[in-house]
């Protein structure tokens, strides 16, 4: 009995310690969770600092918006913000996008405010909502130094003219009788355009041009005439934004406390201007009938300059490709010789080319080699198609010689040594035996990269070419209508792709014997 008493006693005893350690152990995650809960709770309160911002910028506009050796940003609109920001009682966060999708994304809401020397203009005070004039600027006209026949605004008749997309120079470029304008992403592109001979003269914000110019950065370019127009800078917020008030605030507390005066000296070095409080434009959108009818009535309008994009873009995918195809061939071709040093340089040229992006390739080849070739004394510019269709055939090329490689490895090695056999050259068997099997069975990946090239002649819109995509973005720059338009862009890629898909398909059946015959 003494010992069944210790058999049942020992374990009850046991249950008594692990249950009261249990309970505990449940009483402190609890308390430790209570515990993080309230920290995170006074960490929020105190950390939260007031309203932030979300505030959209270009930082390739200096010296208004640019990134510094460092790579941090920098700029007077920079130094304004964060004071604006202090005074108004809301802290910044700054977000980069493209000049040409910042108003849009102000009218979808993904950002709270923007300020990247946007001028208030009435069209633009109709899609979103400015705050009162920061700067007081104007539009200039530089040309080479070497030129001498552009000497104002009305010299530039029949001219070739560089402009940001999406700016007030593109407007007033619009003006001049007979001009052939390139529409470009940024400034410094337009200039770099300039320096490269390629333009005879970029129309641009006045202080830009000037600071790129004086900080020794722009060599070779002058400025015939300044402050065409006179304009205004505004920080725009979405419509009836409630930031709209804070922003106000702020900056008229830094106007009046000298705080403006001193980053305006520290940046431009001179005394800032008189600003007006406001600009007399009419916001009120015109009342109109439905949504939905105004944008198809919107997209079949933009329908006939997307038809003229989607036929540029046609023509620099099939001379890509077919140039493509015939220099992949080669270096498929080359990929399989039995020669090293052959094979090597045709491994490196394949690396490269698909190692590296198109739109860098892009770059290197229309603003890259030809400041290179004049950097040594030699006067050369680049025909932007030419360049386009260069760039898009070298990398075409490259992804090619796998495919073709890859087709001609497919079929078996018994043909070739039948071939041989039969007394013909091993020229003779690539070309009668193996490489037309191999090509009918290239025709879906190279079809696959025919549509890939038909959407990667998009990149070619940096460099101011008006394919498709270039096109919509040109109209959406003109009236701010980013989704009915580039739906409607991307409706004439899924019907060129669809319609390329269609007729490899029918080229694949017609090359097949069999299927032929079915």
């Amino acid at each position: 009995m003494g010992v069944e008493v210790l058999f049942f006693n020992e374990p009850r005893r046991c249950e008594g310690r692990e249950g009261g350690g249990m309970r505990s152990r449940g009483f402190f995650r609890w308390g430790l969770v209570v515990g993080l809960c309230c920290l995170l709770l006074v960490g929020c309160a105190g950390g939260g600092g007031g309203k932030v911002l979300r505030v959209a910028t270009e930082p390739a506009f200096p010296p208004f918006e640019f990134q510094g050796k460092g790579g941090e940003v920098q700029g007077f609109s920079y130094d304004l913000m964060n004071a604006i920001a202090k005074k108004g009682g809301f802290k910044v966060e700054f977000q980069s996008l493209p000049f040409d999708g910042i108003i849009p994304a102000l009218q979808a809401n993904t950002r709270d405010a923007a300020i990247s020397s946007i001028t208030i203009t009435e069209e633009r005070a109709k899609a979103v909502s400015f705050s009162r004039p920061y700067f007081k600027a104007g539009l200039a006209i530089a040309v080479q130094s070497n030129n001498q026949d552009i000497t104002g605004f009305d010299s530039l008749k029949n001219k070739k003219i560089a402009i940001q997309i999406g700016t007030t120079g593109a407007n007033k470029a619009k003006e001049v009788s007979g001009a052939q304008i390139r529409s470009l992403d940024s400034a410094p592109l337009a200039l770099q355009e300039l320096r490269n001979g390629n333009v005879d003269a970029v129309i641009h914000d006045a202080p830009a041009i000037l600071y790129a110019i004086n900080t020794a950065n722009l060599q070779g370019v002058k400025v015939v005439q300044q402050l065409l127009t006179e304009e205004y800078y505004g920080i725009a917020t979405p419509k009836n934004s409630p930031n709209l008030a804070l922003i106000n605030q702020g900056l008229a507390e830094v106007l009046r406390n000298g705080t403006y005066d001193k980053i305006y000296q520290k940046w431009f070095k001179a005394t800032p201007p008189k600003l007006p409080e406001k600009l007399a434009f009419t916001t009120d959108n015109a009342a109109g009938g439905s949504k939905i009818l105004a944008a198809i009535q919107l997209i079949l309008q933009s329908l006939p300059s997307l038809l003229q994009g989607a036929l540029v873009t046609l023509q620099l995918t099939i001379f890509s490709v077919v140039l493509g195809l015939i220099s992949g061939s080669l270096i498929g071709i080359f990929r399989l010789s039995h020669i090293a040093p052959v094979r090597w340089l045709a491994r490196a040229y394949v690396d490269f080319f698909r190692g590296t992006p198109l739109l860098v390739q892009i770059f290197m080849i229309y603003f890259g080699l030809p400041a290179i070739i004049q950097d040594l004394g030699i006067n050369f510019s680049f025909n932007r198609f030419v360049a386009a269709v260069i760039a898009l055939t070298l990398n075409s090329a490259a992804y090619i010689a796998e495919i073709v490689r890859a087709g001609i490895q497919s079929i078996e090695t018994g043909q070739s040594e039948a071939s041989q056999s039969l007394g013909l050259s091993s020229v003779q068997t690539m070309r009668y035996v193996i490489f037309p099997q191999a090509f009918r069975r290239m025709l879906p990946p190279l079809g696959n990269e025919f549509i890939s090239m038909l959407k990667d002649t998009s990149l070619v819109a940096v460099i101011g070419f008006e394919e498709l995509f270039r096109k919509g973005q040109l109209i959406v720059a003109g009236n701010y209508r980013a989704f009915e338009i580039y739906a409607a862009v991307a409706i004439v890629y899924l019907c060129l792709t669809l319609i390329s898909s269609q007729l490899f398909s029918r080229l694949e059946v017609w090359m097949n014997p069999v299927k032929r015959r079915r």
